[in-house]
């Protein structure tokens, strides 16, 4: 039987399935392939399958139509005949190997990290069942000093640029269009049709019409923005463009856009009246300087998050861990495949964002790869912290996060909830609330200063590691916004 024939719901030692030991412990072997691999080999005595084959018997009685007895009461022998021996002993064996897997683990004091490679060796009538079990494993290391660990962040500062850009943004979302008879320029409003053509075929989602675009937002279809500058209302103009997603992605299409009406976006002057339709302010000072204090206390929180941030990857650079090349792969991965939808979603292509962001493909790659280690390096010196300290979760952490979470996706946080149970992922969400605590444990002995040599406080970290506002006496924590513990 091969090595991915056997596939089990949990290789957690903690698992709560097939967990039931016998009397006798299992008798087990464990050779050590590398730091972050091992090697299981399991021996059951055929009496040990016994009761799991009682289990096959009932079980393929169940299942089999056989003349002169009634479903379920078919003999052994019957079904011997019928379906054959080695199915009854291969159905006990699907039944019996979880549990002596899950028992060889707990006596060698493995920490599992994924499935099993499980091969059955020696399956015969009567005979000591013996299988091996390959398996990633936690790895063991010896945990750095984390206490009075020493970082340092940037200053916070507010500048005037920060305090326009706030104030352009405001006077934008309370200014009038007006409609102009002149070419289009950058910061105008269109109406446009358009329609994206390959070989004279409308390809499919590709016309809309009537549809409201600012001039030099992007993001749409690369050379929209260059076609429309300089078009009338009536114009109509066509180009090549490539697209970035959907089924054509990569391939060119023929763009006709046609402008029906220009806009001109018109700012109303930020003074007292403003102030005054905009704030709860009566004057433009009053309301400048609360901008410029939630500004402030928007990069208090962003400094307290870089401080937390920068505290792990001091303790990070105290260790060398051996990774699971496996665990390493798979993330790597998970994140570049999220990286593409992400851009896909946006309108970019990887080569488009690459060059935005001046670097090579082997630049990201090597990026990427290093935040993946760290991030994975830094859940195994957590979990070690947790374990150290005995942090534990209570429903009260439990039911916080949850909400947390929800809020974060945009969903209704009992719908959150019942879809977690239902899927099991509670498990998970313990562990992040587990590691947050350890990192929050580290942070709080840490002694952070900003370029400045200032103390920088760290009041607005949560004890779960999150970073949020300080809950007002009249406002519940469930009502703060949070931002999870970075992986690293």
């Amino acid at each position: 039987m091969g090595a991915g024939d056997r596939r089990f719901e949990s290789c957690r030692p903690d698992c709560t399935t097939h967990q039931t030991r016998g009397d006798t412990p299992v008798k087990s072997a464990v050779e050590t392939l590398s730091p972050t691999r091992a090697k299981l080999t399991v021996e059951v005595p055929f009496e040990e399958l016994k009761p799991s084959l009682d289990a096959a018997y009932k079980k393929i009685a169940q299942q089999i139509n056989v003349p002169g007895f009634r479903r379920g009461k078919v003999p052994p022998a019957v079904i011997d005949r019928q379906v054959g021996r080695a199915a009854v002993l291969s159905e006990a064996v699907n039944e019996v190997l979880p549990q002596k897997y899950v028992e060889a683990l707990q006596a060698n004091s493995l920490e599992p990290l994924d499935q099993p490679d499980i091969e059955v060796t020696r399956l015969e009538d009567n005979e000591a069942l013996e299988f091996t079990a390959e398996v990633d494993i936690k790895p063991d290391f010896e945990l750095p000093d984390y206490e009075g660990v020493e970082a340092q962040v940037d200053d916070v500062e507010v500048t005037d640029a920060d305090l326009e850009e706030q104030v352009q943004a405001l006077r934008e979302r309370f200014g009038t269009l007006v409609d102009v008879d002149r070419e289009a320029a950058e910061g105008d409003f269109v109406t446009i049709d358009l329609v994206a053509a390959q070989e004279g075929e409308t390809v499919e989602g590709g016309e809309v019409t009537g549809m409201s675009y600012k001039v030099g937002r992007g993001g749409m279809i690369d050379g929209l923005d260059e076609a429309l500058v300089g078009m009338k209302a009536g114009d109509e103009k066509t180009f090549t463009s490539e697209l970035v997603g959907g089924d054509l992605v990569g391939q060119d299409v023929e763009v006709t856009v046609k402008v029906t009406g220009v806009q001109e976006q018109q700012l109303p002057e930020f003074d007292d009246e403003f102030a005054q339709m905009a704030s709860e302010f009566d004057t433009a000072e009053e309301f400048t300087a609360d901008l410029r204090e939630r500004l402030s206390r928007g990069k208090r929180l962003e400094q307290a998050a870089a401080a937390r941030d920068a505290v792990l990857e001091a303790v990070l650079e105290k260790v060398s861990i051996p990774l699971p090349e496996t665990m390493v792969t798979d993330e790597l991965n998970a994140r570049r495949q999220n990286v593409e939808q992400q851009l896909m979603y946006a309108g970019l292509t990887m080569e488009k964002y690459l060059e935005d962001e001046g670097q090579t493909p082997e630049e990201f790659e090597s990026e990427l790869e290093r935040r993946v280690r760290d991030a994975i390096t830094a859940q195994f010196i957590l979990d070690a912290i947790a374990k150290k300290e005995e942090l534990g979760v209570d429903q009260a952490d439990l039911s916080s996060h949850l909400v947390r979470r929800a809020q974060q996706s945009g969903q209704d946080p009992q719908e959150f909830a019942n879809h977690m149970f239902e899927h099991n992922h509670i498990p998970d969400l313990v562990q992040e609330i587990l590691r947050g605590k350890a990192l929050a444990t580290i942070v709080e002995s840490a002694v952070v200063k900003d370029a400045s040599g200032n103390v920088v406080e760290l009041k607005n970290l949560r004890p779960d590691g999150t970073i949020g506002e300080p809950v007002a006496e009249d406002e519940s924590p469930a009502e703060q916004p949070a931002e999870e513990p970075s992986e690293a």
